[in-house]
This record gives C-alpha cells, sequence and structure tokens, in this order.
C-alpha cells in the first residue's frame, strides 16, 4: 500500500500517577523532518522517541506534542544531610569544651539546624516513566500511520483514474496522427494541381514532402514513452511503499513527452489533447506531493 504525507495519531496513557498524552500530525515535506516537543523533564527520551518514530515514518514534516501530567507531584521526601549534622556536632563541642558549658546538644536539637533535614521533590522512576511513554508514542504512531495508509488509498484510486484518462488522451494521438499526415497529403496534391492545372504531378515529390512533414510531426516515440511511464506509475501505485520520490520523477519525464508531443502538433486537435495530457499530468503531479 502507498502512504499520504499527511496524517494524525493521538494517544493518551493514565494511571494512578501519570498522565501522558501523545499526539501527531503531518505535512507534506521532501524528506523526514521530525519537530518533538516535549516537557523539559522529557528531554533526555526525545532521542529514544526520534529513533523509535523513524521505524514509522520515511518522510514528511511531523510535528510531536507530547504532554504529561504528574499526580506524585505533591509527593515530597525527608533529606538527611549526614555530614553537615557531624560538622554541627563537632562545632557543638568545641564550644562546649572552649566555653566551659554544658553541651546538651540532642538529636531534636540538631534535626532543627538549618539544612540538616530538608524537604525535596521524590526521585522520578525514569523506567516507569519510559514504559508509559514509549507505549503511548508507540501507540500514537501505529495511528498516525493507519491514518495515512487510508488516505494513501484515497490517493492511489485517484491517480489510477488519472492515469486511465491519460491513456485515453494518448490512444486518442495515437490514432489521429495517421489521419493529420494522410490529411496532409490530400492537401498537398490538391494545391500541386491547382497550380499545374492538366500537367502531371510527380507523386516521387509529393512522397517526399509528405515523408518530411511525417517525420516532423512523428510523435510515435513520445507515445510510446508515455504509455512506459504511465504503466511504470501504474505498478509502483500497486507495489506500494515509500514511492512518492520515484513517482514524483516519473511524473516530470510524463511532462517532458507531453511537451514535445505539443510542439510537433500540427492540428488543432492533437495539441488540445496534447494540453489535456499536461494538464492531467500536472495534476498528478500534485497527488504525488502528497505520497510517503
Amino acid at each position: 500500500m502507498i502512504r499520504s504525507m499527511t496524517g494524525f495519531g493521538r494517544c493518551e496513557k493514565v494511571t494512578d500517577q501519570y498522565k501522558i498524552t501523545v499526539e501527531m500530525k503531518a505535512v507534506n515535506h521532501r524528506y523526514l523532518d521530525l519537530s518533538i516537543k516535549v516537557p523539559k523533564k522529557f528531554n533526555y527520551f526525545e532521542s529514544a522517541i526520534r529513533n523509535m518514530l523513524k521505524n514509522y515514518i520515511q518522510r514528511g514534516k511531523v510535528d510531536v506534542f507530547i504532554n504529561y501530567e504528574d499526580y506524585t507531584e505533591e509527593r515530597l521526601c525527608l533529606k538527611y544531610n549526614e555530614a553537615l549534622a557531624a560538622e554541627y556536632v563537632q562545632y557543638f563541642k568545641k564550644m562546649s569544651e572552649e566555653l566551659a558549658i554544658e553541651n546538651d546538644v540532642t538529636a531534636t536539637v540538631l534535626g532543627r539546624m538549618p539544612e540538616v533535614l530538608s524537604m525535596a521533590q521524590a526521585e522520578e522512576d525514569e523506567e516507569t516513566i519510559w514504559k508509559i511513554l514509549s507505549q503511548a508514542v508507540e501507540s500514537a504512531a501505529e495511528q498516525f500511520v493507519e491514518s495515512r495508509a487510508v488516505e494513501g488509498e484515497n490517493l492511489r484510486r485517484d491517480l489510477l483514474g488519472k492515469l486511465d484518462y491519460m491513456t485515453e488522451l494518448v490512444d486518442w494521438v495515437e490514432q489521429r496522427s495517421p489521419e493529420v499526415v494522410a490529411a496532409y497529403r490530400a492537401k498537398l496534391e490538391e494545391k500541386v494541381k491547382e497550380l499545374l492545372g492538366t500537367a502531371s504531378i510527380d507523386e516521387s515529390r509529393i512522397a517526399t514532402e509528405v515523408t518530411i512533414f511525417a517525420d516532423k510531426v512523428c510523435v510515435d516515440e513520445e507515445t510510446v514513452r508515455l504509455r512506459s511511464h504511465i504503466q511504470h506509475t501504474r505498478n509502483e501505485l500497486k507495489a506500494g511503499g515509500t514511492v512518492g520520490r520515484k513517482l514524483d520523477f516519473i511524473a516530470q519525464e510524463m511532462n517532458r513527452e507531453a511537451n514535445t508531443i505539443l510542439s510537433k502538433a500540427n492540428d488543432l486537435e492533437i495539441s488540445d489533447r496534447a494540453i489535456a495530457l499536461k494538464t492531467e499530468i500536472e495534476k498528478v503531479r500534485e497527488q504525488i506531493q502528497n505520497i510517503e
């Protein structure tokens, strides 16, 4: 299957301690451009998230938004500064000896000294958070890829329809081309008869002129290559995968052949079909820009 470069994915993971929401959206881009916006405390996960997403996405400008709610933010823990407490004890003992006063320091008194005991935020359980976060990213990415696949199928059907119409135009040009040459010969003979009257007509000269004209307006090579490009595009659409850049190149080649047909056309109807071909090829190229 083929995938569109536009897509959207979202996942929300909720536990007793955390709520993590991951949203992804994308637009067209020649290459893969990942923009990941995470809370500051998730910065150390960004590289792992980026590597994970590269397994799901090959092209497109993808914006990833990660929101985080911590239900344990009010959970604090008590920190004991053992080294500082030992210094306090040492200085209290020194003061007692130097000043000849009683050293009545107890653990309770010591605990009231600045910075001996302090409140601090409990450390994050990175392993648990990453487990929840990675699951949310993976689920959002899967939904994102699925939305791209649905849109890709719509693109595939639309492109196949346009290729069918292009084939009809090529068929018409191929059928019309010999008629243009035949009409030119008839017109040339008529003009020669008008000029020469009853005199005999040099058939070899007529044949030479018609041959030269036919060579100038011949588009056989262009229509054969166009058919080949159209079929190649069909095959790529059926094979699927990351084919956007390849199809864009083929579309450029198709446009080149259509331009040549238009430049060689010495017939209004063929010119009209060549213009219709160019118009349809441009529509195809626009749609191809949406394919991953």
